[in-house]
């Protein structure tokens, strides 16, 4: 391009596209910095240079060629290369301006100025739940702005000056537009990119080189993405993409529609054979799975934006990670603080299935339950599970170490140490907890206390196994179907304890097993039965002590011991929480459990 054109032609356009490419590339590290909108996983910055490249390669390919295959050409790379939610919107607002110029050799000021404001209808019309102080609300703002001054002057070079200024304005009345971006101090991400976008096209105009847009961010510097919160509870964890080839394809709003059913920030584009589907979603492979009925699925990515926020919050390389599985019963902020991974059990109702905490959260659970006339079961990790938990686990740390549910009651650890085995993963350490739900938890816990604190792989799983062989978990429940139906007693005592009113209390022995070891008239006596055991088994009251709390359904109860805890014991630490599917399945609502850990003693390593 040259300053005082008086059209646009397929060959200016591509050497915008290269410098655009370039430039966002440039800028690629600010723009991932300052991600906190949708989900703060730090990669706008990468997906935006992704996508331009795919753009700028193919054009590449193409060569000389008329303003309209070039901008279909750019429309059609854009797609088929988007990456994450900033790459399928910027293929949009290209394919509205592909449109716009379509059957165009060359294109006027006013010709650009239309196709570029159908190209921000377009971004516009594929958001699902649009935000105003996004990347929509910089392209549409400024496109429209450019438009009224392209009636002005005839100059190409002029309309892309004034397009570059107006969304450089619109940009940074953004913050004042969506709180995530105000509290954070950061202009929106998604936005940035699409200003640098427009300037690489402004830098061929004036002929400045592309430079890193800004200095490398230093160590002691602050990262609004690593400093934003993700909510488990509200944002979903992976950032899922499916490319789809076939004729004929549904419509984009049809396929828009069905998404709902499995997530979030939702993208459709069509464009000739190809859909593309982005979706932000606890279940990709349902995803994935339900994708097929449209074509052949030719590419799918599932990244856990869970772990990329983590890998944001800590970015040096850690020496231990930590591994266990969802019977855990931690709440998931806390294994998020401490970069615990989880890897889920199945939950079944009848013939649907699902992953325990991902595809089925508590609430959702036992919503479920109160509704079905047959109990759930549980089963379970498949290996596979295992095997991409370790490698994930291994490319945030040198080594790992598993926490998981007692062997003596399900066959998950021996389900990890095939995984192990088959797919010849070095450095994982395994810790049978010999206990369930909190039981699990604390350990893991602690093991991601002790990596935090420096601890070798070994040391710590050493360290696990001592104070496992210290720490108990006493569990009780309201009612005996869930027990009858696991097999953990009998019909017959069971119709004579619901009689009676007979609440067992059960204890997970140092072999791993639950067996009965009291019992109780109405569940008033439950809380100071327990607690007498508890008093027997921590006396002298260890100095190193934490408890964990965990209720079906009786968050009222669960108060209760936690009161009666804290106030017999002063403990370090009380975790509080709802029983997921896997012990929520054996032992019905109502049902309550106190895990403790003890951790006095002389450790192998002096944490200092």
């Amino acid at each position: 391009m040259s300053v005082g054109m008086g059209y646009l032609d397929g060959p200016r356009l591509s050497r915008g596209f290269y410098a655009a490419a370039d430039w966002v590339a440039a800028s690629r590290d600010e723009l991932n910095r300052i991600n906190v909108f949708p989900v703060p996983d730090g990669d706008t910055g990468t997906n935006f240079t992704l996508t331009l490249r795919a753009v700028a390669d193919a054009l590449r390919a193409l060569g000389d060629a008329s303003l309209s295959d070039t901008a279909d050409t750019a429309a059609r790379a854009a797609l088929l290369g988007a990456r994450g939610n900033s790459g399928m919107l910027l293929a949009h607002f290209l394919i509205g301006f592909a449109e716009g110029l379509r059957d165009h050799a060359t294109a006027s000021a006013r010709e650009v100025a239309a196709a570029v404001r159908r190209g921000a209808d377009t971004l516009g019309r594929a958001i699902d739940e649009p935000r105003e102080g996004t990347i929509l609300t910089v392209a549409r703002d400024a496109a429209y702005a450019a438009e009224r001054a392209a009636g002005r002057s005839a100059d190409i070079g002029a309309f892309i000056r004034n397009l570059h200024q107006e969304a450089e304005e619109v940009l940074a009345r953004t913050p004042e537009m969506m709180a995530a971006l105000k509290d954070a101090g950061v202009v929106d991400a998604g936005g940035k990119g699409f200003v640098r976008m427009i300037e690489g096209f402004v830098r061929v105009l004036d002929g400045d080189p592309i430079r890193p847009a800004v200095e490398p961010v230093s160590g002691d510097a602050v990262l609004p993405a690593a400093m934003a919160d993700f909510d488990p509870e509200r944002d979903f964890q992976f950032c899922t993409e499916i490319l789809v080839r076939g004729v004929p394809l549904p419509p984009a709003n049809d396929v828009r529609e069905a998404m709902h059913a499995f997530g979030g920030s939702i993208v459709v584009g069509v464009v000739g054979d190809i859909l593309k589907i982005h979706v932000h979603t606890d279940t990709p492979d349902a995803v994935f799975t339900y994708a097929e009925r449209w074509g052949a699925v030719t590419a799918r990515k599932a990244e856990d934006m869970r772990a990329q926020h983590r890998r944001l919050v800590h970015v040096e390389q850690r020496q231990v990670g930590i591994v266990t599985d969802s019977s855990n019963d931690l709440p998931d902020a806390l294994l998020d603080r401490h970069r615990i991974i989880m890897v889920p059990l199945r939950v079944t109702f009848g013939t649907e299935s699902f992953l325990d905490r991902v595809e089925l959260k508590p609430a959702d659970f036992y919503g479920r339950m109160h509704a079905s006339k047959e109990l759930p079961t549980t089963s379970q990790p498949a290996p596979a599970q295992f095997i991409r938990a370790f490698r994930a686990a291994r490319e945030e740390a040198s080594e790992v170490v598993g926490v998981f549910l007692g062997g003596a009651l399900s066959g998950t650890l021996n389900s990890a140490q095939v995984a192990i085995t088959s797919a010849g993963i070095n450095g994982v350490h395994l810790v049978d907890s010999r206990s369930a739900s909190l039981g699990v938890g604390l350990l893991a816990l602690r093991g991601a206390e002790l990596a935090e604190a420096g601890w070798g792989a070994a040391e710590i799983a050493a360290e696990l196994r001592r104070v496992r062989d210290q720490s108990g978990f006493f569990l009780t429940v309201d009612t005996y179907d869930n027990l009858i139906r696991s097999g953990r007693v009998s019909k017959g005592k069971a119709w004579l304890g619901g009689l009676l009113d007979i609440k067992p209390i059960l204890f997970v022995d140092q072999s791993g097993r639950l067996q009965p070891i009291d019992r109780v008239r109405g569940r008033e006596q439950a809380i100071p039965r327990v607690l007498e055991h508890l008093k027997r088994r921590l006396t002298p009251k260890p100095k190193a002590l934490r408890f964990g709390v965990v209720h079906a359904e009786a968050p009222e109860i669960a108060e209760r011991v936690r009161n009666a805890l804290q106030a017999a014991f002063q403990p370090r630490e009380i975790v509080v929480g709802p029983a997921t599917g896997v012990l929520a399945t054996h032992v019905g609502v109502g049902a309550w459990g106190v895990g403790y850990q003890n951790e006095d003693g002389t450790p192998e390593h002096d944490v200092g």
